[in-house]
């Protein structure tokens, strides 16, 4: 008898908050909220629902998916920006988040401290969903995860190379979500950069679980071998700009470039794909790429007919909307 899932209520503050069955749950729920949207089926499923946007970080991805999913489906945002509210400053977290979960329905909140988030979660009395913070970024890997699947039509038994600083939100999110979908996952970087034990074995432990592994490897060309799936991230993550010079040194031999794709083995038709976060320094439109060139990709690589950033991109509309009526509604779409 197949279990059933039961959302509502939930918060989501990291990968490791869902079990295996749930993730699924979404993906298969994001696909079905996809196929509506692309028939131009208008929906009410958070018809009456008030969500609050708190943003301590900017933003392009999650505020326009936030934002998109719920006025597809009926509900209504509100923007709140660190000038616009007192959030642990004039007042503490707890008080604020007692205030919001008096009025909204749910609370998505993108900053840095993942304390801070979990403390929304805790005081609100209403599901909160990580954005973003300094440990974490589950919204993205259930994007990761929806593109993969849509190109392979599997997750199982593929392997997922993410290179450069391999103890990132990013890194570390896609890592658990691999793990608990059954796809082997390489952490391709430098020493200096590698996860923290703790939470290398915590993915190791759920990877054993679906018979799939969790590797670190410093060597690139080691790393991409057999891969089907080659990811990369800015090299530098938002509150860390003054460590710029150690990552350009520490990470330019990890640039995916077409002789690093061509090392994966796997170039003819549909056997690989890049995949990229987003933005991307990757041609010379930008102050820092007019000065330095590509950084963490080449443009030859984003511009490929394998690169699936721009579906990516939009999957993270479809996998919020898929856990917003997931934790709100407990419709199934």
């Amino acid at each position: 008898m197949k279990k059933r899932i039961d959302l509502k209520g939930r918060s989501l503050l990291k990968i490791s908050d869902l079990s295996d069955d749930e993730l699924i749950y979404l993906l298969d729920l994001a696909d079905r909220l996809k196929l509506k949207k692309k028939r131009g089926v208008r929906g009410n499923l958070l018809a009456r629902k008030n969500i609050a946007l708190i943003f301590e970080k900017a933003s392009t991805r999650t505020r326009s998916a936030f934002t998109v999913a719920a006025v597809d489906e009926g509900g209504s945002v509100e923007f709140l920006g660190m000038h616009d509210i007192h959030l642990g400053k004039k007042e503490s977290i707890k008080d604020s988040a007692r205030v919001l979960g008096r009025m909204f329905d749910a609370i998505q909140f993108r900053g840095f401290a993942q304390a801070t988030a979990e403390s929304l979660a805790q005081h609100s009395g209403v599901p909160v969903w990580n954005g973003l913070t300094d440990d974490a970024h589950p919204t993205q890997a259930l994007a990761d995860l929806m593109t993969i699947r849509e190109h392979f039509h599997r997750l199982k038994g593929l392997k997922v190379v993410y290179l450069g600083d391999g103890r990132n939100n990013v890194c570390l999110s896609l890592m658990m979500g691999c793990a608990k979908t059954g796809a082997h996952f390489v952490d391709c970087t430098p020493r200096e950069l590698a996860p923290a034990p703790a939470r290398l074995e915590e993915a190791r432990a759920v990877a054993r679980r679906n018979a799939c592994t969790v590797t670190v490897e410093p060597d690139p060309a080691k790393a991409v071998a057999g891969a089907q799936v080659v990811y990369t991230d800015v090299w530098v993550s938002m509150g860390e700009e003054s460590k710029f010079d150690e990552r350009l040194r520490l990470l330019k031999p990890y640039q995916v470039n077409m002789d690093l794709i061509r090392q994966t083995g796997n170039t003819a038709r549909d056997g690989v794909i890049f995949l990229h976060c987003l933005p991307a320094f990757h041609n010379h439109e930008t102050e820092l790429t007019r000065k330095l060139g590509a950084l963490e990709v080449t443009d030859e690589v984003f511009e490929a007919p394998f690169s699936k950033v721009f579906d990516q991109a939009e999957n993270r509309m479809h996998t919020i909307k898929a856990l917003m009526v997931a934790t709100l509604t407990g419709c199934k779409g």
